[in-house]
């Protein structure tokens, strides 16, 4: 899969659409419960994961909720062995998408890679701090769910993202922190996966580690991780990959490192200065 550097996806420290993600430029969930996707034991889980059932859209409930309530070439060597295939995640085929669409990729290819570059692009976006905006929120949906979806999601995910909701996770009416503070969200898909294949429609899953939490010395939730898999059903629709239903499991998680754990002044500054990417394979 290759990257390319985009100005979009960010976690802004307000919370504002400023190319889905903020001014780090990266990238959901609908508060309910759908949208842990960014797990995590806290305060209230069951009742955000609620939500998300209402909502429809589990990945983007997940993460919010749980925060709320709290390549090697040594293969050429020997072709004989039982290795398996790295070419699912090296760069290959068609050209990254060169187009944007309310500050989101668009004009994927149509063709498999296309759908996964689609798919993994999505995920950012429906994981960036946008959502907790209305205005972004909308017009994220919009733009990457086919009309039909987008027209049902909408209701339902203005209803999750209350202000009841955002207020248990620390922001404002609009989805905007305290002074001071940075709010996080993000989710960085780690390889993608099609499923199902055809001209009109693609099944395509993407494996993703989601990042969650209020970054700033009066915070007391702090920013942590989440290993989840999202999976998309695309339709080929008006030249163009949209998402006409999807949905989220927990996993697959690696064995937690020993890294030191980042203070909120390092995670706050590392937000603002990395920006988010173009996923395509």
């Amino acid at each position: 899969m290759s990257l390319g550097d985009e100005p979009g996806y960010g976690d802004g420290s307000r919370g504002e659409d400023r190319g889905y993600g903020g001014s780090g430029q990266t990238r959901t969930r609908l508060p309910g419960g759908a949208g842990d996707v960014y797990g995590g034991a806290r305060r209230g889980r069951s009742s955000s994961r609620s939500l998300v059932t209402v909502v429809g859209v589990v990945v983007l409930l997940i993460a919010a909720i749980a925060f709320a309530n709290r390549g090697d070439d040594s293969s050429s060597a020997d072709t004989t062995t039982d290795k398996p295939e790295t070419s699912a995640t090296a760069p290959t085929g068609d050209r990254p998408v060169g187009s944007k669409v309310a500050g989101i990729p668009a004009g994927f290819a149509h063709s498999p890679q296309g759908a996964e570059s689609a798919a993994a692009n999505f995920a950012v976006a429906l994981g960036s701090t946008g959502m907790f905006n209305k205005d972004s929120r909308h017009d994220i949906v919009n733009t990457i769910y086919t009309s039909a979806a987008a027209g049902q999601l909408q209701g339902p995910m203005d209803a999750a993202y209350s202000t009841d909701f955002l207020g248990k996770l620390g922001l404002d009416a609009n989805g905007n922190p305290p002074n001071g503070n940075t709010f996080v969200s993000r989710t960085i898909p780690v390889g993608t996966k099609a499923g199902q294949y055809s001209d009109s429609a693609a099944k395509v899953s993407v494996w993703y580690m989601g990042l969650i939490g209020m970054s700033g010395e009066t915070s007391t939730d702090p920013v942590t991780s989440t290993w989840k898999t999202w999976t998309f059903d695309l339709q080929w629709d008006n030249d163009d990959w949209k998402i006409v239903t999807d949905s989220q499991t927990d996993g697959p998680a690696p064995v937690p490192g020993d890294d030191r754990a980042a203070g909120s002044d390092e995670i706050s500054k590392a937000i603002e200065e990395y920006g988010g990417f173009t996923y395509a394979r």
